[in-house]
């Protein structure tokens, strides 16, 4: 039976609270996850919070009594509680019904099967999470082995990355990684290093694609550092018809995935 939690002061809230903080997030190996259909998400793939909190009077709706219970089943716990606190939680005056604390996921760059998809997305110097969230939809959509974050990027795990990604947190693994190991690493079996540049660049519908295609996308900013283009396999240019200078970091990437995707060339 799900204990009730009203009071902003109880201790577990102000944990909880804390890890929309990045270094609690760190300390704990903990982070939080906010509304219905995300939870949902996670609970298909098999992924359930160890502290689920819901809205008093939503414990009869279909899928959050899915999430109660399975919570439960595997050892976590359900609390009952109102929207002053789930908006305390969530950090939205607005919330959704639940909120759920999750154990980080694992990002290690050796437990990447590279074999799996023809396609892998990797972001370098990410700074935006909504861009990180949407990156990982897309890799979500086109079917992609996994996102690969280099260097310093913006924490996957944050609330507004893991809101940003619809779910696709719980299902697109995520690997972090120095330049120099991904490197190294990629350099160790097959891969094709495709990097979204402007100097020695072809046109992005020119070439082929040889499975497997690691899409490499830059600072929002800054772009690749020209050390890494010049490491790339092959460089692509999206050309600008218009003012802008470029696209969107996660748009451009969006555009890349599904072209690769129409001009890959199987594997003999």
């Amino acid at each position: 039976m799900p204990r009730e939690i009203t009071a902003f002061s109880n201790p577990l809230v102000k944990r909880v609270r804390s890890l929309r903080d990045k270094k609690h997030r760190r300390d704990e190996g903990l982070f939080l996850a906010e509304g219905l259909r995300i939870l949902t998400e996670a609970r298909e793939a098999g992924i359930l919070p160890d502290y689920l909190f819901f809205a008093k009077g939503h414990e009869t709706h279909n899928l959050a009594a899915a999430l109660i219970e399975q919570t439960e089943a595997r050892g976590g716990e359900a609390i009952a509680t109102d929207s002053d606190i789930l908006s305390k939680l969530s950090g939205k005056d607005n919330p959704g019904a639940v909120v759920g604390v999750y154990r980080e996921l694992p990002t290690d760059l050796d437990r990447i099967d590279r074999t799996r998809a023809p396609i892998w997305l990797v972001a370098e110097r990410l700074r935006d999470p909504g861009n990180l969230g949407t990156i990982l939809r897309t890799a979500d959509a086109v079917g992609a082995g996994g996102l690969i974050l280099i260097d310093d990027c913006v924490d996957p795990f944050s609330v507004e990355a893991v809101r940003a990604s619809m779910g696709a947190l719980f299902t697109i693994p995520i690997a972090r990684a120095p330049w120099d190991a991904f490197h190294d690493w990629l350099r160790a079996g097959p891969g094709q290093l495709v990097g979204l540049a402007l100097d020695g660049a072809v046109d992005y519908r020119a070439p082929d694609f040889a499975p497997p295609v690691f899409l490499l996308t830059g600072n929002e900013a800054q772009g690749l550092p020209a050390a890494y283009a010049q490491a790339c396999d092959l460089r692509v240019r999206i050309p600008m018809l218009g003012k802008a200078d470029s696209l969107n970091a996660a748009v451009a990437t969006a555009v890349m995935a599904y072209t690769v995707l129409d001009r890959i060339r199987p594997s003999n």
